[in-house]
């Protein structure tokens, strides 16, 4: 396998808080791997875990169901001390708005008009998914991780 070298493996340091498969954590850009490193040493994070959940949503292109896999769910203490559940999904912030109109449709912006729309069906049925539950669904940019 060839890793990028915003790719690799994250070593966590708090088995007991992840969810899944600790020997296995997996980041796909250093954005994720900074929301690992919060997740494993927050003490308020209580449970976490990378690519656990699975949501079924209809995409725009084929009007079929498919499995959207929310990067993060966070079982959290907030600062009231409450018990929060949430997902969160890393994006850069280009990719959480629709593509500016351009006057000529390239390969490229038909591209992100695609991966827009995919991208909006997830995060709609991701909010329905935590509205049932009492949870809440969070996407984060760069400008929340920078």
């Amino acid at each position: 396998m060839i890793f990028r070298t915003y790719e690799g493996r994250y070593s966590i340091q708090h088995p007991e808080k992840y969810t899944g498969n600790p020997a296995s954590i997996q980041y796909r850009s250093l954005w994720e791997k900074k929301m690992m490193k919060y997740c494993d040493h927050n003490p308020n994070v209580l449970k976490w875990g990378y690519e656990t959940v699975r949501i079924p949503y209809v995409s725009p292109l084929d009007k079929r169901y498919h499995r959207y896999l929310v990067d993060f769910y966070l079982k959290l203490r907030n600062k009231q001390g409450k018990i929060e559940h949430l997902l969160i999904e890393v994006k850069p912030k280009k990719q959480t708005r629709p593509p500016e109109k351009k006057t000529y449709k390239t390969k490229q912006y038909v591209q992100d008009i695609y991966e827009y729309g995919v991208n909006e069906a997830k995060w709609k049925a991701a909010t329905a998914y935590c509205q049932k539950r009492g949870w809440e669904f969070r996407i984060l940019t760069e400008d929340h991780l920078g």
